[in-house]
Protein backbone atom coordinates (compact mmCIF):
# COMPACT_ATOMS: atom_id res chain seq x y z
CA UNK A 1 0.00 0.00 0.00
CA UNK A 2 2.80 2.40 0.95
CA UNK A 3 4.58 1.56 -2.31
CA UNK A 4 1.41 2.30 -4.28
CA UNK A 5 0.87 5.67 -2.56
CA UNK A 6 4.52 6.59 -3.03
CA UNK A 7 4.33 5.58 -6.67
CA UNK A 8 1.24 7.69 -7.29
CA UNK A 9 2.74 10.63 -5.43
CA UNK A 10 5.91 10.27 -7.45
CA UNK A 11 3.97 10.36 -10.71
CA UNK A 12 1.99 13.40 -9.61
CA UNK A 13 5.16 15.14 -8.46
CA UNK A 14 6.82 14.42 -11.79
CA UNK A 15 3.84 15.81 -13.66
CA UNK A 16 3.91 18.92 -11.49
CA UNK A 17 7.57 19.49 -12.25
CA UNK A 18 6.98 19.08 -15.97
CA UNK A 19 4.20 21.66 -15.96
CA UNK A 20 5.65 24.05 -13.36
CA UNK A 21 6.01 27.42 -15.15
CA UNK A 22 9.08 28.29 -13.09
CA UNK A 23 10.93 25.41 -14.72
CA UNK A 24 10.27 26.68 -18.25
CA UNK A 25 12.40 29.31 -19.96
CA UNK A 26 12.12 31.28 -23.18
CA UNK A 27 15.34 32.41 -24.84
CA UNK A 28 14.77 34.74 -27.78
CA UNK A 29 17.43 35.68 -30.29
CA UNK A 30 16.59 38.85 -32.21
CA UNK A 31 17.30 39.10 -35.90
CA UNK A 32 15.84 39.35 -39.38
CA UNK A 33 14.90 36.37 -41.53
CA UNK A 34 16.48 35.90 -44.94
CA UNK A 35 19.88 34.77 -46.17
CA UNK A 36 20.97 38.36 -46.82
CA UNK A 37 20.86 39.03 -43.07
CA UNK A 38 22.51 35.83 -41.79
CA UNK A 39 26.01 37.18 -41.20
CA UNK A 40 25.09 40.72 -40.20
CA UNK A 41 25.77 42.32 -36.82
CA UNK A 42 22.05 42.93 -36.27
CA UNK A 43 21.47 39.15 -36.39
CA UNK A 44 23.71 38.21 -33.48
CA UNK A 45 20.66 36.92 -31.60
CA UNK A 46 20.03 34.33 -34.30
CA UNK A 47 23.75 33.58 -34.44
CA UNK A 48 23.97 32.81 -30.70
CA UNK A 49 20.97 30.48 -30.83
CA UNK A 50 22.32 28.71 -33.91
CA UNK A 51 25.56 28.08 -32.04
CA UNK A 52 23.61 26.78 -29.04
CA UNK A 53 21.61 24.51 -31.35
CA UNK A 54 24.84 23.00 -32.69
CA UNK A 55 26.12 22.33 -29.17
CA UNK A 56 22.83 20.72 -28.10
CA UNK A 57 22.23 18.91 -31.42
CA UNK A 58 18.96 20.79 -31.92
CA UNK A 59 17.03 21.48 -35.10
CA UNK A 60 14.95 24.62 -35.41
CA UNK A 61 11.49 24.00 -36.80
CA UNK A 62 9.13 26.51 -38.36
CA UNK A 63 6.24 27.41 -36.07
CA UNK A 64 3.89 30.33 -35.52
CA UNK A 65 5.76 33.65 -35.62
CA UNK A 66 9.19 32.04 -35.62
CA UNK A 67 11.53 29.06 -35.64
CA UNK A 68 11.68 27.12 -32.38
CA UNK A 69 13.84 24.44 -30.76
CA UNK A 70 13.66 23.03 -27.24
CA UNK A 71 16.04 21.23 -24.91
CA UNK A 72 16.38 20.23 -21.27
CA UNK A 73 19.11 21.55 -19.01
CA UNK A 74 19.50 20.37 -15.42
CA UNK A 75 15.79 19.79 -14.95
CA UNK A 76 14.71 22.96 -16.77
CA UNK A 77 12.91 23.17 -20.12
CA UNK A 78 14.31 25.76 -22.52
CA UNK A 79 12.44 27.01 -25.57
CA UNK A 80 14.65 28.84 -28.07
CA UNK A 81 12.91 31.23 -30.43
CA UNK A 82 14.07 33.05 -33.56
CA UNK A 83 11.15 35.35 -34.48
CA UNK A 84 10.10 35.41 -38.12
CA UNK A 85 8.33 38.75 -37.72
CA UNK A 86 11.35 40.88 -38.63
CA UNK A 87 13.03 42.97 -36.01
CA UNK A 88 10.48 45.74 -35.53
CA UNK A 89 7.66 43.29 -34.66
CA UNK A 90 9.65 41.02 -32.33
CA UNK A 91 7.31 41.70 -29.40
CA UNK A 92 4.45 39.88 -31.11
CA UNK A 93 6.41 36.64 -31.25
CA UNK A 94 7.77 36.98 -27.72
CA UNK A 95 4.30 37.59 -26.28
CA UNK A 96 2.72 34.73 -28.22
CA UNK A 97 5.21 32.11 -27.02
CA UNK A 98 5.16 33.39 -23.44
CA UNK A 99 1.39 32.98 -23.41
CA UNK A 100 1.33 29.68 -25.28
CA UNK A 101 3.88 28.02 -22.98
CA UNK A 102 2.86 29.87 -19.78
CA UNK A 103 6.39 31.18 -19.29
CA UNK A 104 6.75 33.96 -16.69
CA UNK A 105 8.55 37.19 -17.58
CA UNK A 106 11.33 36.40 -15.10
CA UNK A 107 12.21 33.34 -17.19
CA UNK A 108 12.51 35.22 -20.48
CA UNK A 109 15.87 36.22 -21.94
CA UNK A 110 16.20 38.45 -25.02
CA UNK A 111 19.47 38.36 -26.98
CA UNK A 112 20.25 41.56 -28.88
CA UNK A 113 23.07 43.43 -30.56
CA UNK A 114 24.33 46.60 -28.88
CA UNK A 115 26.37 49.33 -30.56
CA UNK A 116 27.13 50.91 -27.18
CA UNK A 117 29.39 48.01 -26.21
CA UNK A 118 32.74 47.14 -27.82
CA UNK A 119 32.69 44.12 -30.10
CA UNK A 120 32.33 40.85 -28.23
CA UNK A 121 31.51 42.38 -24.85
CA UNK A 122 28.59 40.58 -23.23
CA UNK A 123 26.33 42.09 -20.62
CA UNK A 124 23.19 40.83 -18.93
CA UNK A 125 20.70 43.40 -17.65
CA UNK A 126 17.36 43.07 -15.89
CA UNK A 127 15.86 46.29 -17.23
CA UNK A 128 16.64 49.37 -19.25
CA UNK A 129 15.61 51.52 -22.17
CA UNK A 130 15.38 50.23 -25.73
CA UNK A 131 18.41 52.35 -26.65
CA UNK A 132 16.89 53.06 -30.05
CA UNK A 133 16.81 49.35 -30.90
CA UNK A 134 13.62 48.60 -32.86
CA UNK A 135 13.36 45.03 -31.62
CA UNK A 136 13.63 46.01 -27.96
CA UNK A 137 11.28 48.93 -28.53
CA UNK A 138 8.55 46.64 -29.86
CA UNK A 139 9.07 44.11 -27.07
CA UNK A 140 8.76 46.87 -24.47
CA UNK A 141 5.61 48.24 -26.11
CA UNK A 142 4.03 44.81 -26.42
CA UNK A 143 4.87 43.56 -22.92
CA UNK A 144 4.10 46.99 -21.40
CA UNK A 145 7.31 46.95 -19.38
CA UNK A 146 11.02 47.65 -19.71
CA UNK A 147 11.83 45.26 -16.86
CA UNK A 148 12.74 42.12 -18.73
CA UNK A 149 16.08 40.34 -18.98
CA UNK A 150 18.17 41.21 -21.99
CA UNK A 151 21.53 39.81 -23.04
CA UNK A 152 23.40 42.56 -24.85
CA UNK A 153 26.14 41.46 -27.25
CA UNK A 154 28.46 44.30 -28.19
CA UNK A 155 28.97 44.93 -31.90
CA UNK A 156 30.90 48.19 -31.53
CA UNK A 157 30.19 51.50 -33.21
CA UNK A 158 32.79 51.81 -35.95
CA UNK A 159 30.64 53.91 -38.23
CA UNK A 160 30.49 57.53 -39.29
CA UNK A 161 27.56 59.85 -38.66
CA UNK A 162 24.41 58.72 -40.43
CA UNK A 163 25.79 55.24 -41.22
CA UNK A 164 24.43 53.32 -38.24
CA UNK A 165 21.89 51.31 -40.24
CA UNK A 166 24.49 50.31 -42.81
CA UNK A 167 26.82 49.28 -39.99
CA UNK A 168 24.43 47.03 -38.06
CA UNK A 169 23.12 45.51 -41.28
CA UNK A 170 26.68 45.04 -42.48
CA UNK A 171 28.70 41.85 -42.14
CA UNK A 172 31.46 41.12 -39.65
CA UNK A 173 34.93 42.24 -40.63
CA UNK A 174 37.78 39.72 -40.79
CA UNK A 175 38.97 40.27 -37.21
CA UNK A 176 35.44 40.03 -35.82
CA UNK A 177 34.68 36.87 -37.78
CA UNK A 178 37.84 35.25 -36.43
CA UNK A 179 37.00 36.14 -32.81
CA UNK A 180 33.30 35.31 -33.07
CA UNK A 181 33.36 31.54 -32.29
CA UNK A 182 34.91 32.07 -28.85
CA UNK A 183 32.43 34.84 -28.12
CA UNK A 184 29.53 32.62 -29.20
CA UNK A 185 30.71 29.86 -26.90
CA UNK A 186 30.88 32.30 -24.00
CA UNK A 187 27.37 33.45 -24.89
CA UNK A 188 25.91 29.95 -24.71
CA UNK A 189 27.60 29.48 -21.34
CA UNK A 190 25.81 32.62 -20.16
CA UNK A 191 22.47 31.25 -21.35
CA UNK A 192 22.91 27.99 -19.46
CA UNK A 193 23.94 29.90 -16.36
CA UNK A 194 20.86 32.11 -16.62
CA UNK A 195 18.64 29.03 -16.77
CA UNK A 196 20.29 27.16 -13.92
CA UNK A 197 22.00 29.70 -11.63
CA UNK A 198 19.66 32.68 -12.05
CA UNK A 199 20.09 36.19 -13.36
CA UNK A 200 22.07 37.72 -10.47
CA UNK A 201 24.68 34.96 -10.31
CA UNK A 202 25.00 35.07 -14.09
CA UNK A 203 25.48 38.84 -14.11
CA UNK A 204 28.22 38.55 -11.51
CA UNK A 205 30.00 35.83 -13.45
CA UNK A 206 29.72 37.04 -17.03
CA UNK A 207 29.17 40.79 -17.25
CA UNK A 208 32.13 42.48 -18.87
CA UNK A 209 33.84 39.23 -19.87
Amino acid sequence: MFHLINSLFGIQNQQLQETDPMKKFLVVGLGNIGSEYEETRHNIGFKVLDYLAEEESLTFESAKLGAVATFKYKGKSVLCLKPSTYMNLSGKAVHYWMEKESIPLDNVLIITDDINLPFGTIRLKTKGSDGGHNGLKDIQNTLKTSQYHRFRFGVGAEFSKGRQVDYVLGQWNADEAKALPERLKKSTELIRSFVFAGVKNTMNQFNGT
